[in-house]
């Protein structure tokens, strides 16, 4: 595939896993999403309403800070988005990442790891937040995903 960017934000690494079979399978660049501030196992207590995500989940205006930059986002077609789900969306950062760049033109499918939820609301905020990008309904994989799945899945676009 050329032209074709794999970002991602990964929490535990599960999404890491993930994210970099998938930039092997289809020979796509690989670019990890990496907070500024990182994120300690109580900053990811979901169920304390003041650990840092939750309170980050709960204010949909909030946008952590990355610590690294795309260099050349335009010479980019597809731009495959990976993150855990969280709250059934996408976390913060995505959203930071997701403005802070011109996906006009851009096909952007996202993907995301989970035990078992879907990607709820995400698909809708992306397209809200890259209004001039075709965004894709994504798909949900479990860490345990082949290789081989990822590239069908990804040959589709």
């Amino acid at each position: 595939m050329a032209n074709v960017l794999v970002a991602w934000f990964s929490a535990s690494g599960v999404t890491t896993k993930v994210a970099e079979e998938l930039a092997n399978a289809i020979g796509a660049d690989a670019f990890e999403i990496v907070p500024e501030v990182p994120y300690t196992k109580e900053d990811l207590n979901w169920m304390n309403k003041k650990s840092r995500s939750s309170v980050e989940m709960n204010d949909r205006s909030s946008r952590p800070a990355i610590k690294n930059a795309v260099e050349n986002m335009d010479q980019y077609d597809t731009v495959f988005i990976g993150f855990p789900i969280w709250w059934y969306r996408e976390p913060s950062i995505i959203d930071t990442f997701m403005e802070s760049y011109d996906f006009t033109e851009k096909t952007v499918v996202p993907f995301a790891t989970s035990g078992g939820s879907g990607l709820g609301d995400s698909y809708k905020n992306l397209q809200a937040l890259a209004p001039g990008a075709k965004v894709i309904n994504g798909e949900r994989f479990s860490v345990s995903v082949s290789e081989e799945k990822l590239k069908a899945w990804a040959e589709g676009f």
